[in-house]
């Protein structure tokens, strides 16, 4: 005989509550809530009654061999990965609805299919709708299983027979155990879906990679757990009315995080952007006001894009404030320090401001960049063509050294750029000391002095800022 215990579990966070209240106490949403029932036979061992194992202590100076991984042959995925794929890994996929995640993990399977054996497993879509995608991606060469199933014993036992295949589970809110009282997608469901696959994935030495579902607000869905159990989590970004989308590593236990991988949309699928750089300014228009080429670091790829600001006469009441691809929040903060540090106004005015290409930069190093296509677009004057920006703004008006600035000036140099505005490296040499590089090199140390430099004298109605 089981035995039945109800609880009520939130399916934004996963915190569980004996008894049902309109707000979590957890993450203080309302109506998330929802009654589950868990069954558990009274034959189960409980915690005392289960046999001790012994457990082995090991020290940090053991010898650990390098994992080994196997390549998809579709490159920038194997980078975003860390080199490529480690057998036994599990990858959880996140991502817009109609971004592009099964059409990029049906061609990383049909590709990897010439060489070991690929499953794809749906729960969204038949059979059927799958092999039309692949028809239109020009893949239906290769030996890639396909199946239609969401129940997770029948997938294990099906999978338990198979010599150490890539298994692709799009996507593992379908996914239901058996025992569970609760629909696919509930908290108890994914996280007990999740824990099975895993415990597959690491005794058999197979890689899993999983779709997740994302909620409005751009996060994976389902209890955050769900992240901490994986090993990898890799969200696909990108704008519907872009071409461009970027597969960015938020965690990896086999390789570093923040790496990207960009890919353009086409007919054919998606297809592999190389060099990024040179894509995101193939339509940038110079001698342009309000332009400015900022040189990124994304993971371990040095990244140059372009910076637009547009700054309009506003009409009566608040001004607008527009930004996509940049903190708004950052946006405030640096025009506060360009009127009060450095004299320039923007009340009464329309500020839009945009990262060409899609991207959305984290990296405090676009300041400057920003800030020199804001004066830029304010007084109409163009920026030097052949110049790339990049520093941190701080409060009192001064520029922040940043790090790897090498490799931002190597990429620079490949693509033509002659000229940098940089931070001042102070207590050290500075990096035209450092490295040689066919650069004129802008080290300045406080923001009004940079914008002095590249504005004609006519167009800086700089006063004297008192620096701290």
């Amino acid at each position: 005989m089981t035995k039945e215990r109800s609880f009520f579990v939130c399916q934004q966070c996963g915190i569980t509550q004996p008894k049902w209240s309109g707000k979590c106490p957890g993450c203080d949403s309302w109506n998330s809530l929802t009654e589950e029932t868990l069954t558990q036979s009274p034959f189960v061992k409980s915690s005392k009654q289960r046999r001790a194992s012994h457990v082995t202590f090991e020290t940090l100076d053991e010898q650990t061999p390098e994992a080994p991984r196997f390549f998809s042959g579709v490159t920038e995925f194997d980078r975003v990965c860390g080199g490529g794929i480690v057998p036994g890994s599990v990858l959880l996929v996140g991502g817009d609805p109609g971004i592009g995640k099964s059409t990029l993990l049906l061609q990383v399977a049909a590709r990897l299919s010439q060489e070991r054996p690929c499953y794809y497993i749906s729960g969204e879509e038949a059979v059927e709708q799958v092999r039309a995608r692949a028809i239109r991606l020009g893949v239906t060469n290769s030996s890639l299983k396909l199946a239609s199933a969401t129940q997770i014993q029948d997938i294990i036992a099906a999978l338990e027979t198979k010599a150490t295949p890539l298994v692709i589970i799009d996507s593992i809110q379908t996914m239901y155990l058996e025992g569970l009282d609760s629909v696919p997608g509930s908290v108890s469901q994914v996280r007990a879906s999740t824990h099975e696959l895993i415990r597959l994935a690491k005794k058999s030495q197979m890689s899993i990679i999983m779709v997740g579902h994302v909620t409005k607000e751009g996060v994976i869905a389902g209890p955050r757990v769900l992240e901490h159990m994986v090993d990898t989590v890799l969200y696909f970004e990108g704008e519907r009315g872009h071409q461009f989308r970027i597969l960015r590593a938020v965690k990896n236990r086999f390789g570093p995080t923040d790496e990207i991988g960009v890919f353009e949309m086409t007919q054919q699928g998606l297809m592999e952007v190389p060099n990024p750089s040179a894509l995101f300014l193939s339509e940038r228009h110079q001698h342009v006001s309000g332009s400015a080429v900022f040189a990124g670091i994304e993971g371990t790829r040095p990244v140059l894009v372009e910076i637009q600001a547009l700054v309009a006469q506003s009409s009566p009441g608040t001004p607008r404030r527009a930004v996509i691809g940049w903190d708004s929040g950052r946006l405030a903060m640096v025009l506060a320090v360009l009127e009060t540090r450095c004299g320039i106004q923007f009340t009464q005015r329309d500020i839009y401001l945009n990262v060409a290409g899609g991207l959305r930069i984290v990296e405090p190093a676009a300041d400057l960049a920003v800030s020199a296509a804001l004066v830029s677009a304010l007084y109409n004057v163009p920026l030097p063509s052949d110049a790339i920006f990049c520093g941190e703004i701080g409060l009192s008006g001064e520029v922040r050294s940043i790090g790897q600035m090498e490799p931002r000036l190597k990429e620079a140099a490949k693509l033509g750029f002659k000229k940098a505005y940089i931070p001042e490296k102070r207590g050290a040499k500075s990096i035209g000391d450092l490295v040689d590089f066919p650069f004129i090199l802008k080290e300045k140390n406080f923001l009004g002095d940079m914008i002095t430099d590249f504005l004609p004298e006519d167009h800086a109605p700089l006063r004297e800022a008192s620096y701290a």
